[in-house]
This record gives structure tokens, sequence and C-alpha cells, in this order.
């Protein structure tokens, strides 16, 4: 120890820190133990009271906190003192805020070693609980003495003999044998002489043992609950794409399951090193761990964005700018020419809704969920990248090539020795991005797990897992920015959604808003969009040219005008902050007026539904709608900064509704909502309907040809093609069946 401090003297500062700080916690913990094993100090407190004590923690946190942990017993009354077998410990928090123990986990290097530490991240992965022996207690087989072996981090020791001091006989573990003693057990207690002495005086050899004090009671090891955690580096911590760094840490007694997979952390602890070995030999290599001495939830999303009350200035001024709305959406991939409309409803997304918490318990989601449906070519894997880089804790993936953990959560069989081969829970996409922005590319192509799991994390919010013994449900509260690929590579507005896209209808009617991306021959756009794609690659070489090639070809004036195309009116790290901003401190409230345009608008939508013969008749709007419509209106609001859901704000969704239904709800002059929630329209379904009584009528028992059908519709006015997809259809659904290949019959219900 250095020389201003000695266990006598971290003890009794300790102890007049307690007093001064924690009188009345000590006296909670005595009169809760052992329920309650801890006491939590705060870093900040320990500055305060005495600077180089705080240092000194730091720089030799296990003679500090085992000099507290002594001053906490010393400090408790005497009846409870006895009790304390295994211990109370002294946890420290809020060393995050000070930069002498605050690292990035990308930052740890060899120095950090043995150091009191702050690393923040989310957890990845998270063992079963299990138990730890710290004091192994050991009986000689030889003299039946009891020995205590201290037990370190991860290798375990046995007695090198039978310690003397500890009342053995002092032989070494080649002449005898110990036997752990794993719980509090019933000894055999000999007589001295036994087998070490010569028989007293006038008694036979190997005499019988007396029966006088031939039992006594012995406490077994002492073992405590260990768990072992994986934690990765936030992603909005990370920048040019760079591979999240992982952590494994080891959280011991109360602190285990004290967090899950998919929560935001901070562990405050002793970096460890543990050396590797290949086979039986060991190598110079060395790998570290974390020695958890607490746990802190973050448990505000936006709160690793600090702003300033300068840029908080700003972000005020930049509320009251007439122009806002166009700047934002200006400032979404700048690179991507046209679609305003589409990074209208992006910029909505990133700032969301107001989630809401009833009496009840009921949960209502403020996140507003997107598809992107469309032709290759349409940048929509350039705005799934731009948008998870605008937002505070955004994540992108891909519905391909995601690992076992996959988009959502699952139980792992590790085999890399992380759970020791056992069944691990691992987080996926959307909990990681938990209060945050998942952009997910491919989702046609997510496993089927995914699938089914995705319907309760996009409506619920969080994620059941019942698998291999495991039991959990993860938090989800994420928006979804998702991109699928239309089956026959090309968008056919002309088609009903659910046929080109390989999703679920229940899965599509999730999505607040889907946007067609078709890509079709215009010269107006054409030229709009060469001119544009070919600017933005000039800019791009000028710059190139003025970094690489020494000569003034190109004055900084030519690079600055020749990047004004791709400059956004924002800044990726300001909107950043306009973003966290507005989620964290505006909760706007819609007005009688908005409410009254939002209800009618819903109740006028519905009126346009036609009743057919049997009184129904296509639905154009669901609840759904109108929740979205909600949603949509206060994310306008928040745009602002406004306290207020106004009139303006519900024109906004209600015309980002209009565009997207037109799109792909389109029936009949109307909308028909039931094309996306359950893939066929109620047209459709009548046409259905209409060629299965077709066939049933005309079919002789040998089936009826498609151009017997087609003469019957055309009468009825039903386009051909249209025809020829349903029969498709009805083939597809088993209503219909082909028996020679060119003829039709009805499948019977007995026969499906």
């Amino acid at each position: 120890m250095p020389e201003e401090f000695n266990l006598e003297s971290l003890t009794k500062a300790w102890k007049e820190f307690l007093k001064d700080y924690h009188e009345k916690d000590l006296l909670e913990l005595a009169n809760s133990y052992p329920e309650k094993r801890s006491l939590t100090v705060d870093y900040e407190d320990i500055e305060v009271f005495d600077e180089k004590l705080a240092v000194y923690l730091l720089e030799h946190p296990n003679s500090a906190i085992y000099a507290a942990e002594l001053a906490i017993r010393d400090s408790m009354p005497p009846d409870v003192r006895a009790m304390v077998r295994k211990g109370v410990h002294f946890r420290v928090t809020s060393l995050s805020t000070t930069p002498l123990a605050y690292s990035e986990i990308r930052d740890l290097r060899s120095k950090h070693m043995g150091k009191f530490i702050a690393v923040k991240g989310l957890v990845r992965k998270a063992t079963q609980v299990k138990p730890k022996i710290v004091d192994a207690v050991f009986q000689c087989a030889r003299c039946l003495a009891v020995v205590h072996e201290p037990q370190g981090d991860t290798i375990f020791k046995e007695p090198i003999e039978c310690y003397k001091d500890q009342g053995g006989c002092g032989k070494g573990a080649a002449s005898t044998r110990f036997n752990l003693l794993t719980a509090d057990v019933t000894l055999f207690k000999p007589p001295p002489y036994y087998r070490e002495t010569a028989p007293p005086e006038g008694e036979p050899p190997n005499a019988p043992t007396p029966q006088v004090d031939k039992f006594t009671n012995s406490q077994g090891s002492i073992f405590v609950d260990t768990q072992k955690i994986e934690i990765q580096e936030s992603p909005e911590d990370l920048r040019g794409g760079d591979q999240p760094e992982r952590l494994t840490a080891f959280a011991e007694d109360d602190l285990c399951k004290k967090s899950s997979p998919g929560d935001k952390i901070i562990i405050n602890g002793i970096l460890r090193s543990l050396q590797k070995g290949i086979g039986q030999s060991k190598t110079t290599l060395f790998d570290w761990f974390l020695e958890v001495n607490s746990i802190e939830r973050e448990e505000k999303e936006f709160e690793s964005l600090e702003i300033t009350p300068e840029e908080e200035t700003e972000i005020l001024k930049m509320s009251k700018d007439n122009d806002l709305y166009h700047k934002m959406v200006q400032s979404i991939a700048p690179t991507i020419y046209g679609m305003d409309m589409e990074k209208e409803a992006l910029a909505l997304q990133m700032f969301g809704g107001v989630r809401k918490e009833l009496r009840d318990g009921t949960k209502l989601r403020g996140d507003i969920h997107i598809l992107l449906v469309g032709d290759p070519g349409t940048a929509k894997s350039q705005l799934l990248r731009y948008c998870s880089n605008l937002v505070p804790r955004g994540i992108y993936a891909s519905g391909k090539a995601t690992t076992a953990a996959g988009l959502t959560a699952a139980a792992v069989h590790d085999e890399s020795g992380f759970g020791e081969g056992r069944w691990t829970l691992e987080a996926g996409a959307l909990v990681l991005a938990d209060k945050g922005l998942a952009c997910i590319d491919e989702l046609d192509k997510m496993s089927e797990q995914d699938s089914s799991s995705m319907h309760e994390a996009m409506e619920q919010q969080r994620i059941s897992v019942a698998k291999a013994g495991i039991t959990a449900t993860l938090q989800s509260r994420c928006a979804i920015l998702a991109a699928a690929n239309p089956k026959e590579g090309r968008f056919d507005e002309h088609s009903y959604l659910a046929d080109q896209i390989d999703l679920s209808p229940a899965l599509l009617s999730r999505f607040d808003v889907i946007f067609p991306l078709t890509d079709k021959p215009d010269r107006k756009k054409d030229v709009a969009l060469a001119s544009h794609i070919v600017q933005v690659h000039m800019a791009g070489e000028i710059s190139q040219y003025r970094k690489n090639v020494p000569d003034q070809r190109y004055t900084k004036e030519d690079e600055t005008k020749a990047m004004a195309i791709v400059e956004p009116p924002f800044r990726p790290e300001k909107i950043r902050k306009y973003i966290a901003y507005a989620r964290s401190h505006v909760f706007p409230v819609m007005t009688p007026e908005t409410a009254e345009i939002i209800e009618e608008y819903y109740v006028n939508i519905r009126a346009q539904s036609k009743p057919d013969a049997d009184g129904g008749g296509a639905v154009p709007m669901t609840p759904r709608q109108i929740e979205a419509l909600i949603r949509l209106s206060e994310a306008s609001a928040r745009v602002r900064l406004s306290k207020e859901v106004t009139s303006e704000d519900a024109e906004r969704a209600k015309k980002i509704i209009e565009y997207f239904l037109r799109k792909v709800a389109s029936e009949g002059g109307g909308f028909d909502i039931d094309s996306i929630a359950t893939g066929v329209s109620h047209a459709r379904k009548d046409r259905f309907q209409a060629i299965v009584d077709i066939v049933e009528e005309i079919d002789d028992g040998r089936g009826v040809t498609e151009e017997d059908i087609l003469k019957r519709t055309s009468k009825e006015g039903i386009s051909d093609e249209k025809v020829r997809k349903d029969i498709q259809r009805l083939l597809n659904d088993g209503r219909l069946w082909n028996p020679s290949g060119n003829k039709f019959k009805v499948m019977r219900r007995e026969q499906r």
C-alpha cells in the first residue's frame, strides 16, 4: 500500500465516511441482513469526503474495498456482526462521472488491469445463475481435521498440506487426500493420538476409539451466486460502420439477474486478466474480464447525447424556422433524388409519437413502423443506413444475414465457451434497438422464428422467448423501418401487395405506412435524376482530387460549389441532437379541434364503403389506421417542439396515410384495407366466389378449362388478367385443383 494508507488507516477512513454519509443506511442494512447484503455509495460523495481516498479506490480497488467491507462489519451491532459469514458488499456507483474511471470498451488497455473502472454498453447475452465457491472447506482423510482454502477468481485451489495452524497433521497433498465439504455436516472427531501417536500405556495397539467427543458439527464451504454476462458497445457510440466491441463480466451474489439481454447499463468493476491456453500449454496472451462491483441501468434512451445550453438555444431557434419541415426532408439522404413524401414520413418516424401508459396498465405504442417495398436500384438500403445513423440508438440489420439470435431474440446453444456449452439467451436487433430505431433490410428473407416473433414485437413491443428451459420477456420498444423486395423483382402497382411480397398479411397490417418504390421511365424525372447523380459524382471527384493531387487545378471554392448539391440544410450531428431533445422534452397533446378532424376523417372514409347484396362491403380503414394518424400527427408536432397537436399536424398525417393507401390499398376508386390485412380485397373475395360458382355450375365431371371460365367472367366485366391471377391464387389456396393439367375442379372440404 502507498505510505499514506495502510489497512488500519483505510478502515478508519471508511468508518468515518460511513458515519458521516451512510449512518441510516448501515442501520437499515443491519436490520435487513441477510436479505439485504450490500451498501451502495456514490463515488462523488467519496470525492467530497476525501479526494485521496477516492483516487486510492480507483488505483487499488482490492485493498480499498476489503477495508471498506471490514469497516461496514465493524460498524454493525455485535449480534449482526456474528451472523455475517458470507460477508457484506461495498458497492460504488457513479464512477462514469469521472474521466479517471470511465472508459469505452474499445479503449481498454493493459494499463487498466487491476483498476476500478466503469464501462457502458448493451447486454448481449447472459448465462444462468450458478454457485461459485469462495471459501473451500476440506477434510483430511488421514487425520480428519477440517481446513480452509480461500479461492481466487477462476482457478480452483486445493490445500497443499493439512495445515497445522488450522489444527491439521501437517502432511502434504502427496501423503493424504482432501475431501471437499460442500454443506454443513456432522464429522467424526478422533482422539488426539489416533493414527498419529502411540496408544497410551496399558492399551493394545489399534485400540477402539473412545466413545467420548467422537462427533462434532462443521460448516461446509461458502458459495455465492454468480452470473456471466456479455456487453457490447452501444450503437449510438459507433461511427463509420465500426464493429461493436464486446466484454465479458461476472456478477456475484445480489447482482445476479439485475440485467437482461437488451438492457443498456453501466458496469462499475475491477478489470481482471485470465491467461489463455493451447491444449496443456499456456501462452503469453491474456483475456480480460470485468469483476462487477455495481450495475447501473440507463433509464433514458437519449442520455448519452449531452446537449449544452448553447446547443439547446440553437435547437429552440431551429424549431421556429418557417421552412423547418422542408429542411428536415432535404437533410435525409441528400444524395438520393426525390422521394419527398417518403422522406417526410421517415422524418416523422425518427421523432415518433408519444408512448402512453394508462392507469389500468394498458400501454399504447408511439413508435411508427414503415415498410419500403420496391424495385432494385431505388435506394432502399441507402435510406435505411442513413436513417440508422441519424437516430440515437439506431440499429441496421439484414433479415438474411442475421445470426442465430436473428432480429428478435433466441435461446442459443453456445459452443464458444461463454455459456460452458449451455443454452444462453441472446438478444437480436429489435431488442438492442430498444427505445431507438431498427432498420431492417431484406425483411422478406427473415427466418420463420423471427417472422412469428415480429408480430408481438411490433404491436406489443416485447419479445417472449420460451425455449430450452429459458422463459423470458425482453423489451423491444423501437420503431421499425424495413425494406423488402417483390418476388418477381419489379413491383406491379396493379397487383395486390400480399401476392408480391413474401410476408404474411398479419405482419403487413402492423406497419403504419407502406411505400412502394417503383422505377418507371419518365423523361422529365429521368433527366432530373440523371443530372442529380452526375453532379453528386462530380462533387465527389473534385473532393478526392483536392485531397490526393498536389496541384491547384480546383480551389476550395470549386469544391464548396460542387458539394452544395449534397450539403444538407442540417448536419447529421445537429439532427441527432434535435431529435434527442424533442423525444426527451416534448410530449404534445391533441387539441379538441385536432381530435375532431381525425375522428371526422375516419368516419367519412368508412362511410365510403358501398354495401353489397349480402349487406357487407369493402373496409376502407380500420382502427389501426386511425392510431397511425394520431402517431404521425404527434410526430409532426414534435418536429416543431410544439406542446399541442394542431390541425396542421393532422392534415400532414392525413396526406401521408392517403398517399400510401392510394398506392397499395386502392380498389374501384376507393380504399380496401383488406388487401393488406388479409391479403385479399373484398372485391377479390367476390371474384374468388364467382369463379368457384362458375366451375361448380358448368363442370360435367371432367373439369372446366380456363377458356370456359374466361367466357363467363368476361360477360360480368372482369378482366382476363385478373381472372388468371385469381385462378392461380385459388389453386395455391387449395380451393381449386387441376387433375388433368388443363382442366379445373372445385376441391371439396373433405378433399382438402
